[in-house]
This record gives structure tokens, sequence and C-alpha cells, in this order.
């Protein structure tokens, strides 16, 4: 455990404590905003690809291929941003909990400690973390891809 900080440094602590929790949050918000902004491009790419737009089943099997792995390639690239904004705020929220040893209170590692203690033992060994279910989506997305493109070469 960190030793608690002296009177006059304590202000010190609280302001970088603050300016972490800050960053965190912005962190969180540009997540949200990428969320957004692939589950936009992707439910638009696999809509027009349904509607026959471009012609998939009247056109060379490669540029089925193309189309499907555009897709594909964006999804991952999806998946692959929020695993590092999981790996970004799980480092950021590491500093605020130190930050927290050196403070009267810990809000986010009791907040932790609560969720850990998750109301439905039965049904789920712990809590469900957002990020866990955030990066099925783009997974969905590839296989929904990939039935496109089976469905294309099969008409």
């Amino acid at each position: 455990m960190t030793e608690p900080p002296e009177p006059g440094q304590r202000a010190e602590v609280l302001e970088l404590y603050k300016l972490a929790v800050e960053m965190a949050d912005r962190v969180s918000a540009r997540r949200g905003t990428a969320n957004a902004f692939f589950l936009s491009v992707q439910t638009t790419f696999i809509a027009l690809i349904s509607f026959g737009i471009p012609k998939l089943s009247e056109s060379p099997w490669w540029v089925s291929l193309a189309v499907v792995l555009a897709g594909i390639t964006l999804s991952a690239t999806w998946w692959m941003q929020l695993r590092s904004y999981r790996d970004l705020n799980t480092a950021k929220f590491k500093v605020i909990n130190r930050l927290e040893e050196r403070l009267p209170v810990k809000i986010f590692a009791d907040e932790w400690e609560e969720l850990k203690s998750d109301p439905i033992p039965a049904w789920r060994k712990r809590y469900a973390e957002l990020g866990t279910s955030e990066r099925t989506v783009p997974l969905v997305f590839i296989a929904a891809h990939l039935i496109l493109f089976v469905g294309t070469l099969t008409v």
C-alpha cells in the first residue's frame, strides 16, 4: 500500500486523480463514438448488399469476394479498436486505483468490488463487462458478411 500523502500533497494527488478520471471518461466517450460510426457503416454496408446493390449475384465471384473482404476488414478493424480501448482503459483504471490508495475514499475500486459480487451468481459467474459483449458485435458482422458471400455464390 502506498503511503498517504502529506497534507500539502493531498491537493496535488486529488487534482491528478480528477485528471485521470476525466481522461478515462474521454476514452469511453471516444469508444462510444467509434462504435456508432462502425455500426452505421456496417449496417449500411450489409443493407446495400442485402438489397442487391451492387448486383453481386450477376458479378464475377471475385467481386463478391472483394466486397466480403472489405466488410470483414472493417469488422476486424472495429474489433481491434475495441480491444485497444479496453487495454487503454484498463491501464487508466490501474492508475486511478493506485491514486485512490492515497485518498480517503476508493470510489472506483469499491465500485469494481461491488460489480464482482454479481447479483445473479447462479446465472453467471462474474460481472459481464460491456467490452466483452461489445466485441461480439463485429464478429456478428463478420458472420453476416460470410453468409451474404455464400448466398451470392449459390444464386
